[in-house]
């Protein structure tokens, strides 16, 4: 009866035996109604599990991923589509359900190996066809390659075998984006990187290395190597066409056909692009049904005409209202890309047609503003410790943040202090390895958003028109909170926190914003850089809302090593500050939530 209603649910099938209901039950609770019904969780013996799916086994890409859960939860097994179905992750999904243990078998899982066989779906790429001419071209039961009926292409178990052997690999990559970067970072110590194909060509010819196997990422078509090869193609192409009025569908072929004689793949096109007017012509629809994969995209006469082309056309200027079409329409696919492919023209049967191709810029230098945290080197977050360990140039805050957390640079990296650095030399040290293409990290204390005198920075950098991004970091506000044990929200106390500094620093306070008018609210306060105007500090705060009994704590060096606080009355904060020499790297927190316990809120009421 559960497994009918499943069924028509259209949820994650399962079948059951008796015993198995209950465990069956709390498992499709916890999965949810995900309304695919594309698993099939067997809850029992293994072997009954094998017997039963086994008629309806197909090739290693098609059907349903099928796990075995024993009736007791203890053990759950992916039986077949471990990677491609899915298998593996639904095994640890439910093990970390049922509490129990994912006897997962895959070996590229086991030696944690990229999965090659899902690695196209994984980075939104295209896998090509392999050429080689002893390779079965159809399905046959006998052969390595399957071809699923999703049209992608499947990899066969050759080029898996010689990868999770452990095979001298080399790894070509022609295209740089945050998939090819996670492929650096995770690389295995079997596989080489190359930056091009060419430069793959010339050192492995010169070079002891017999590579077994060539991993290429690439949008371009190159000739046999003469070993086993895995073609992956980012969709970073993007094809522009114009016709005239019912032009032969046969042009389709024509114009992919030209485009790999060029030496670019057609699996990598993303877009196909032309002008409103032609939306409905029978060769773009070809093009697209040619193209699964590739968006299919349609421009305005002003879109079009915005762009700056090399073969305009007064001509189709006068027609359709810009004078291009099909470089245009690469161009606006490419956003801020480049022609390939300038406008070619082609006929058939007199009708004429055009096409254009452009390519997307791939990742050339880049800059990730990283905050560091508040000190201690396990507060950095994983994603920006990631950019530490491959950035080219690390240019951290050697006056704030302390120099173990540049110890995980990669070898031939250079590490520089900005403390005794101008802006202006800032700039021009991470300009120098920017232009080179290379990542740099600029890294700064705490989170880079307070008072990390990066808004500077960024106008440089949206001047000079470079790449850069913020990694967010754990601030020494959050962290002072978490020493003290305090939320800094308390129920029925205050709700507000109010971050900020005194105003006798260089860099001066508006006056809406003076201590003075912000403690008139009586919140939670954190106060930065002001540990040498400490008495100014309490003299402000006295004039507002806080009495001389307000909880005041002083965290010197939070997360540090040599980490101190102090907890006082407000009264007391200047006297308990000069008494124990603190005048540099404070964070004071001032307010009735420091170490409150009191009331309760009404999130977990029952």
């Amino acid at each position: 009866h559960n497994k009918q209603q499943y069924q028509r649910n259209m949820i994650t099938y399962l079948c059951v035996n008796y015993t198995g209901r209950a465990l069956a039950l709390a498992i499709a609770r916890a999965l949810g109604a995900e309304g695919r019904g594309d698993a099939l969780v067997f809850v029992g013996a293994l072997g009954i599990c094998v017997r039963r799916v086994m008629p309806t086994l197909q090739g290693k890409h098609e059907g349903q991923a099928v796990v075995c859960v024993d009736s007791t939860g203890r053990y759950v097994i992916p039986v077949v589509g471990g990677h491609a179905g899915g298998a593996n992750e639904l095994a640890r999904r439910i093990a970390r359900i049922t509490g129990g243990e994912a006897i997962v078998t895959t070996q590229s899982d086991n030696l944690g190996l990229w999965a090659l066989d899902t690695l196209a779906g994984q980075c939104g790429w295209s896998l090509r066809a392999p050429e080689d001419i002893n390779r079965p071209k159809a399905r046959d039961k006998a052969s390595s390659l399957a071809f699923p009926s999703a049209g992608e292409i499947a990899v066969g178990n050759r080029e898996i075998a010689l990868f999770v052997g452990g095979e001298p690999t080399a790894l070509v990559l022609e295209h740089r984006d945050e998939h090819t970067l996670r492929l650096e970072e995770t690389c295995p110590e079997h596989v080489t990187v190359f930056r091009s194909f060419d430069e793959f060509l010339s050192l492995s010819r010169e070079g002891d290395i017999r590579y077994r196997l060539l991993i290429l990422v690439s949008s371009r078509l190159y000739p046999s190597c003469g070993i086993p090869t895995l073609h992956y193609c980012p969709r970073k192409l993007h094809l522009g066409m114009g016709c005239q009025r019912l032009v032969a569908v046969q042009a389709a072929e024509a114009i992919l056909s030209e485009v790999e004689a060029n030496g670019y793949a057609r699996e990598a096109i993303g877009t196909v692009g032309t002008i409103e007017l032609k939306k409905d012509e029978p060769l773009l629809a070809e093009l697209c049904r040619l193209l699964p994969r590739a968006e299919k995209r349609t421009y305005t006469p002003t879109e079009l005409a915005a762009m700056d082309v090399p073969n305009p056309s007064p001509l189709v200027m006068g027609k359709v209202g810009s004078p291009s079409v099909a470089e245009a329409a690469a161009l606006v696919g490419s956003e801020g890309g480049y022609l390939v492919l300038p406008k070619q023209k082609g006929c058939v049967d007199g009708l004429f047609y055009t096409f254009a191709l452009a390519t997307e810029r791939t990742l050339g230098g880049h800059i990730e503003i990283v905050g560091a945290g508040p000190g201690a080197t396990d507060l950095i977050s994983l994603r920006g410790r990631r950019f530490l360990e491959r950035a080219d140039l690390i240019l951290f805050a050697g006056s704030l943040v302390p120099e173990e957390l540049t110890r995980c640079a990669k070898r031939g990296a250079i590490v520089r202090s900005s403390a005794s650095m101008s802006l202006d030399e800032q700039i021009r040290l991470m300009q120098g390895f920017y232009d080179e293409g290379k990542l740099v990290v600029r890294l700064h204390t705490g989170d880079p958003s307070i008072y990390g005198a990066t808004a500077e920075q960024m106008a440089r950098f949206d001047a000079l028109g470079m790449s850069y991004h913020v990694t967010p970091g754990i601030s020494s506000f959050q962290a002072a909170a978490a020493e003290l044990r305090s939320e800094l929200t308390a129920p029925y106390g205050t709700q507000t926190v109010i971050l900020t500094r005194h105003g006798g620093g260089r860099t001066p306070v508006p006056d809406s914003e003076r201590l003075e008018s912000l403690a008139a609210h009586g919140s939670s306060m954190c106060l930065f850089l002001s540990a040498s105007l400490a008495t100014e500090v309490q003299e402000a705060l006295l004039k507002g809302a806080y009495t001389p009994d307000t909880p005041v704590a002083v965290c010197h060096k939070v997360t540090h090593k040599d980490q101190r606080i102090f907890r006082c009355r407000l009264a007391e904060l200047a006297e308990t500050m000069s008494k124990n020499g603190i005048s540099l790297t404070a964070m004071i927190v001032v307010g009735e939530a420091v170490g409150n316990r009191k009331g309760q809120s009404y999130l977990y009421s029952e």
